[in-house]
This record gives structure tokens, C-alpha cells and sequence, in this order.
């Protein structure tokens, strides 16, 4: 067993990675503790494989895990906490816009009793519209529904202690919501400022594509952090109010039906036409809650019934091809 276990998520990298290979061996080699870099290949389609190979031939401590095919940052980050064994494990992304000076900081937090540290890019190197603007709404947004603020939940430089880490399944784009399922897990949680530097080399895997996908992740995360154990408390309220909204509409249409077969009232007191003649009130409710929240309801259904499958089975949300292990020795 391992002291550090570093785990990096590998797609399309192949000019980055002789870098980051060396610069990693180079900060960890100088901390005097046991430690392993484990790389995952995420179905790369250009050389990266290779590349990785290479460095393992080169460089101590290096495990390489190769997919069948591209399953996604998420699950590659999964392989990397299954497939390493450190009682402690550090994230970071292959590109090098992390950098792996920032670790012996992080580790340094974590000593004072932290579980997790959560890198925060500070000064960050990206362009403002498609990328920072986005994220800060994100951040706000993720902090407000998990009760867990951090400035950068997608900063993928972070600190875990094993003891909380494992305890953490991973699906969809969970992966930038660890924080928040560690604070659930009973971890805490804290972030620190960790350099950031503009991408060298290849193209970014991110775009503003992704945010209809985080963001039906986020109602996930909230239903599980809030209500997974409790989900009458969200989906009974819900149904109490349209419940009310919908006989409150019946009971207005039934009392002018009264009062206007008895001649009490040819017209309603708010003017107009009568609500009994104007059936799209009545069926505004029902269409709502016949379409809109059943669906959001057998989404997060779904969602508990592709957990339960995966986990009651052990089942990961990825296939390895082949595992690589260093052949140079200290």
C-alpha cells in the first residue's frame, strides 16, 4: 500500500503527458513518502497510450489503466480511486493546466485534519464567456442546493483521504460534486488557492454543452444529499401543493356552476368569462402535474434504480482493457 496515490483522467493528451510525467515524478519523489501515479486512458483516439507506455518504462510508480472505449471523466476518475491504493489521493486533470507544484501544498492542508481539499483556481486561466462566467454560476448554484460553497467545484485539483473517498460512488458527471458527497459522507471539507496555467498543448474537452448534463447531475445530488432517504418529505409536499392549486380551481368552477344554475351570478365577480367555460384552467394543473413533475419524478427513479443495479452487483460504469504497471524500479 501506497502513502500517495495520484490519479489522473487521460484523453487525447499526448503531447502533455511526457510532461506531466516528469514534473510529477519530480514533486513526488522529492516528498520522501511511498507513492503511485495511476493514468487512466479514457479511450484516447490519438497516441496517448503509447505515450503512456513509454513513460512507464521511463519513470518509477506508474500504473496505466486502459478503457475499451471513452466512458467520460467521471468514470475514469472512479478507475483511478479502484485502481490505486494510497491512503491518501490526489486529482488532477493531464492537460498540465493543474500543476503539480500545488500538491505538497494541498497534503500540507490536509494534515491539519482535513478529509478533503478542493483546489480553487484563483486566478484562472480561461476565456471569461464559455468558460469562467459559467463556472461562477455553476459554483453559486452548486453551493446554494448542497449547502457546500466552494469558489471552483470544477477545479479537478483536489486532496481526498481514502476513508472518505471510498465511500463515494460516481455516475453521470458526478465527478465535480465529490466535495459535496464527501460532506454527506460525514468528510470535511475545505479549498485553498492553487496555480492555474493557460492550456500548451491539445484542445479542451469542455463546452457549454455540458451544462444541461451538470445540471440534471446537480438535481440528483440535491435529492440525494436532501431526500434520498426521506423522498415523501420532497415528492408528498409537491403533491400537497398542486393538490390544493388544483382543488382551489375545482372548487371556484363548482361554485360558479352552483351560483349561476340558481341565478345568483350571470357573470364572475373578477369579470371576463366564467372559469366553467374556460376548460385550460382546469387542465393547466393536471397537464403539469400529469407531464412535468412525473417526469422529473421517474427521472430521479431512474436514477436510484441504476444505482441500485450497478451497486447490488458490484458492477463498475466502465470496462478495463489492459493494466500497465512501471517496469523501472527506484
Amino acid at each position: 500500500m501506497h502513502g500517495i496515490s495520484i490519479a489522473v483522467a487521460v484523453y487525447n493528451e499526448e503531447e502533455s503527458l511526457p510532461f506531466l510525467c516528469e514534473k510529477l515524478h519530480a514533486v513526488m519523489s522529492g516528498l520522501g513518502k511511498t507513492y503511485e501515479i495511476v493514468l487512466v486512458d479514457d479511450g484516447s483516439t490519438d497516441t496517448s497510450w503509447k505515450v503512456m507506455n513509454e513513460q512507464a518504462g521511463k519513470y518509477p510508480n506508474l500504473k496505466l489503466v486502459k478503457f475499451r472505449r471513452n466512458y467520460g471523466q467521471t468514470a475514469a476518475m472512479s478507475a483511478g480511486i479502484n485502481e490505486s491504493d494510497g491512503a491518501v489521493l490526489i486529482t488532477l486533470d493531464a492537460d498540465l493546466q493543474n500543476d503539480p507544484a500545488d500538491i505538497p501544498a494541498l497534503l500540507a492542508k490536509l494534515d491539519e485534519g482535513y478529509d478533503v481539499v478542493s483546489g480553487w483556481r484563483k486566478d484562472r486561466q480561461d476565456a471569461f464567456i464559455n468558460r469562467k462566467l459559467p463556472s461562477m454560476i455553476a459554483n453559486k448554484l452548486i453551493g446554494k442546493l448542497t449547502g457546500v460553497h466552494l469558489h471552483d467545484y470544477g477545479c479537478s485539483l483536489k486532496a481526498y483521504r481514502r476513508e472518505i473517498i471510498s465511500d463515494v460512488r460516481l455516475y453521470g458527471e458526478m465527478h465535480r460534486f465529490i466535495p459535496a458527497l464527501c460532506r454527506w459522507a460525514g468528510g470535511t471539507v475545505t479549498e485553498m488557492p492553487v496555480s492555474h496555467h493557460a492550456r500548451k498543448y491539445g484542445k479542451s474537452k469542455y463546452g457549454i454543452s455540458r451544462t444541461m448534463r451538470v445540471v440534471l447531475d446537480l438535481m440528483t445530488v440535491k435529492f440525494l444529499l436532501s431526500y434520498s432517504t426521506r423522498p415523501i418529505q420532497v415528492f408528498g409536499k409537491i403533491g400537497i401543493y398542486f393538490g390544493v392549486l388544483a382543488a382551489s380551481i375545482l372548487g371556484v368552477v363548482g361554485l360558479e356552476a352552483i351560483l349561476g344554475a340558481t341565478g345568483a351570478i350571470s357573470v364572475p365577480w373578477w369579470g371576463g368569462e366564467l372559469l366553467i367555460k374556460r376548460p385550460f384552467w382546469i387542465m393547466t394543473p393536471l397537464m403539469l402535474m400529469g407531464f412535468s413533475i412525473q417526469f422529473i419524478v421517474l427521472g430521479l427513479l431512474a436514477e436510484l434504480t441504476a444505482r441500485t443495479y450497478h451497486e447490488s452487483q458490484n458492477k463498475q460504469i466502465y470496462n478495463i482493457k489492459s493494466i500497465v504497471e512501471s517496469s523501472v524500479t527506484e
